[in-house]
């Protein structure tokens, strides 16, 4: 019978080798003895990645959905329900903000982990308003797993949040745009070692307590204007804590379980988007996490190894929600007619999203820190009725060309765009099922966007439904 094994021979001892590799040999500094060395083993598991590559709302959900239908494990990584990720089944709207979109598959278990920061009343009320719109999270606490390590907002995280936007309005005329979700200064917290995480809440009650009024104590130094109901939060909070209990488990060995073990598909799906990183975003007009792929590592205890396919979720236009720099926007009737065809309004806060041209050199970027194995295109059906259609392909400052996305929001802002111009299909896409029953028009939209970033279309959304998301390959 064949086998992978071979054997070599150190000091007169036969020794098998793994896989057919030769035995490496290396001497002790003490002596001659050589011994083999363990050859490195490829990972049995690896993790899918579903990551924005704009400015968020690209339409995550439905393509977090669609891979969903088939996971083991989806998890979320980072940011808190300051995201917002809608998702259609069965002509049901589902608004989710910090359970992973994966929860309507009830086959699936479905992960917070340590990098995402909560807000326990946001969380179980996020699960009764979807509870009454369908049967799809019938059961979600059964198959929910929450990180020990994950930090928990406070209702005095977000009013430091609404009270430092309006202070920034005040004194420089300009605010970031948060959602007022808390999340910055619960980051805030926990960068500065005094937040309270999960596994706080879970132990020792009158510990917690102790811990929790010296933060609010902390919070109301800096900001004494701030109105809390410690007692109020404190009673609340450990009705919670019964309830959260049972879904608590350590994350660190959860995904290393699902990592090493037996054959799993396990899904990671990021909030916010690249160009809201906290590193490499547009900076200050930024989430407080990192919202690119190194955020899987690092919100979820995934060794690097452990990282497959990383899929780049694109708008076929661009939108930015708040405040900050945006080249390619439209402040005219185009960007009216995107914002009214796309609903191209806020899940989490309501607010109008700003409309504009596609930015391939964002993207571009995107791709430069994220790796995309393959592109998510959505909402492609919203430029149907457009007679031509352009996508920004350089930046210039004073007539210069930039080799390169610009750090400085300064500079970001001084930008002019350099346009391709496209013919407009003028007729709908929506009844579409596969990438020959495009128009032309749109065919060559979507090869031009794959030439210019070098990475593939793997998917293209042509409406509401995961059935409307095409395949190309």
């Amino acid at each position: 019978m064949a086998s992978d094994s071979t054997v070599a021979n150190i000091n007169g001892r036969e020794t098998m080798s793994l896989n057919g590799e030769p035995v490496v040999k290396r001497a002790r500094e003490s002596g001659p003895l050589p011994w083999p060395v363990r050859v490195p083993k490829e990972p049995k598991n690896k993790v899918t990645v579903v990551l924005g590559a704009q400015w968020g709302d690209e339409g995550k959900g439905k393509v977090v959905d669609l891979l969903a239908m088939d996971a083991d494990i989806v998890c979320r990584c980072q940011g808190g329900n300051n995201a917002g990720h809608t998702v259609v089944v069965d002509t049901v709207e589902y608004d989710f903000h910090l359970l992973p979109s994966g929860v309507l598959n009830k086959n699936a278990t479905s992960f917070i982990g340590n990098g995402v920061v909560i807000h326990l009343p946001g969380l179980f009320e996020e699960a009764e308003k979807n509870l009454q719109k369908g049967k799809g999270l019938q059961g979600w606490e059964d198959r929910l797993k929450i990180s020990d390590r994950a930090h928990i907002v406070f209702n005095f995280h977000q009013a430091v949040d609404d009270m430092q936007e309006q202070q920034r309005q005040q004194q420089k005329g300009q605010n970031l745009g948060t959602t007022k979700k808390g999340i910055g200064p619960a980051y805030s917290s926990k960068a500065a070692r005094n937040g309270l995480r999960v596994c706080d809440l879970v132990s020792d009650f009158k510990v917690f307590e102790d811990k929790f009024r010296m933060l609010a104590g902390h919070f109301v130094a800096m900001y004494p204007d701030l109105k809390l109901d410690i007692e109020g939060e404190l009673k609340q909070l450990k009705e919670y804590a019964e309830r959260l209990r049972p879904l608590v488990t350590d994350g660190v060995y959860f995904m290393h379980k699902a990592l090493t073990g037996p054959s799993k598909k396990i899904l990671v799906e990021g909030a916010n988007a690249a160009l809201l990183d906290i590193d490499f975003g547009t900076y200050p007009f930024v989430t407080s996490s990192n919202c690119t792929v190194g955020g899987v590592c690092t919100g979820l205890g995934v060794p690097p190894s452990h990282v497959g396919r990383v899929y780049g979720v694109v708008k076929a236009y661009t939108t930015r929600v708040g405040v900050g720099a945006f080249p390619t926007e439209q402040n005219n009737d185009i960007g009216d007619l995107l914002q009214s065809r796309g609903r191209e309004v806020g899940v989490t806060t309501g607010r109008r999203r700003r409309c504009g041209w596609l930015d391939l050199i964002l993207v571009r970027y995107a791709h430069m820190v994220n790796g995309f194995s393959a592109i998510a295109l959505t909402k492609l059906d919203i430029l149907d009725t457009l007679p031509e259609i352009k996508v920004g392909v350089a930046y210039k400052v004073n007539d210069k060309p930039l080799s390169s996305f610009p750090a400085n929001m300064d500079v970001l802002t001084q930008v002019s765009v350099d346009y391709k111009t496209f013919p407009g299909w003028c007729r709908s896409t929506e009844a579409a099922r596969s990438f020959e029953e495009l128009p032309s028009q749109a065919q060559d939209y979507i090869r031009f966007i794959e030439d210019f970033l070098q990475v593939p279309v793997k998917w293209v959304g042509v409406g509401k439904s995961r059935e409307s998301m095409i395949k190309l390959f």
